[in-house]
């Protein structure tokens, strides 16, 4: 059996005095694509909070508030997911005036997820799904093997959901996200947990599976 990087054995969260999460036992291994399933208030975001905990100092995470700095352009907050690579004076002089490297790494990045015209614009002037990618190329770009992600595409359409995701994959080796879009979660990942009032009440590989196998996670 591979050795699992992210290890629970009977994991319980509460929430103002309520069981969001109830017994929680899960693996994952290096190199797994997992996509977390259920109607909302099932614990996905808890669940994902504490996987983050066990590896926050070499995983990305991309939240589903985003946490941009509206203010700032898009090309600054894509540059915050390398700040610790730098010193500060560095980053400084970034903030004031862009060098030209960091432009075009950045640059690079936010072609990618289609948002390169909106380089220099502040990220509250943009669309929300605009917004969403920039956070998804923040995380992208701080070039981490894992990422955990909170509905990284539930502000974009079909096509665009498409690009976010395939550049997910092909940046990072190992993938936890939660969508309920469960026909692309099938698409785009390897096995799908799906989650129920807390408890974990599916968890399968998604090769040959098809969205009608998840409907009784959404009912009731």
């Amino acid at each position: 059996m591979p050795v699992a990087l992210f290890d629970l054995h009977e994991a319980s969260a509460r929430y103002e005095g309520r069981v969001v999460l109830n017994s929680i036992s899960l693996r994952i291994a290096e190199g797994e694509r997992v996509a977390l399933v259920g109607c909302s208030g099932a614990g996905k975001s808890t669940l994902l909070r504490i996987l983050y905990e066990q590896r926050a100092a070499e995983a990305a995470l991309l939240p589903q508030e985003l946490g941009l700095v509206r203010v700032l352009s898009v090309f600054h907050n894509i540059y915050m997911g390398r700040l610790n690579r730098h010193s500060a004076w560095y980053n400084l002089a970034n903030l004031i005036r862009p060098m030209a490297r960091e432009v075009d790494a950045v640059r690079a990045m936010a072609r990618r997820l289609g948002i390169e015209e909106k380089l220099f614009e502040p990220t509250g002037q943009l669309s929300g799904g605009q917004q969403q990618r920039t956070a998804v190329g923040r995380a992208l770009y701080q070039g981490s093997a894992v990422l955990i992600g909170d509905e990284p595409v539930s502000a974009v359409d079909d096509h665009q959901s498409r690009i976010v995701l395939q550049n997910i994959n092909d940046s990072c080796k190992t993938v936890i996200i939660a969508m309920h879009d469960t026909a692309l979660a099938i698409e785009y990942t390897d096995r799908i947990i799906g989650l129920r009032g807390g408890r974990i009440v599916m968890d399968q590989p998604t090769a040959g599976m098809n969205p009608d196998d998840l409907h009784d996670l959404y009912r009731g």
